[in-house]
């Protein structure tokens, strides 16, 4: 199994995507394309081809599961693998996330430094299974 390298991350928080691009990037060695909005993974995603899709849920105009949906139809992201960053935990808020698809629910607050390894460990686990 080759390592996790390149990450599509969507979030329209500025501070909590700044930490998470910063430890994603710098601890965990990802190569990580950041986009605010929906609407701007799906005009950026062809050309980066990712391996991991990492999704907040509430943003503006397409939220996370809207843009999980568009994503899926496109034939570069079709079966990449998904992971959902919320502040609901819920655990009915996490098993419909789970049932879109994720491989795992990270729920925010979340620690900065176990992000990377977090991520790393839902993509193996989603690798190994297909």
């Amino acid at each position: 199994m080759s390592d996790l390298k390149r990450i599509l991350y969507v979030d329209d928080e500025p501070s909590v995507s700044q930490v998470a691009i910063l430890v994603l990037q710098n601890i965990g060695g990802f190569d990580v394309l950041a986009c605010t909005s929906g609407q701007e993974a799906l005009d950026a995603v062809e050309g980066f081809q990712p391996e991991l899709l990492l999704l907040d849920v509430m943003m503006p105009e397409m939220d996370g599961p809207a843009t999980l949906e568009k994503l899926r139809a496109l034939p570069v992201t079709a079966n990449v693998p998904v992971v959902f960053m919320t502040g609901r935990s819920r655990p009915e808020d996490i098993a419909s996330l789970k049932a879109l698809g994720a491989v795992d629910v990270i729920t925010k607050p979340f620690d900065p430094a176990s992000l990377p390894d977090q991520v790393r460990l839902a993509w193996q686990e989603a690798v190994s299974s297909s």
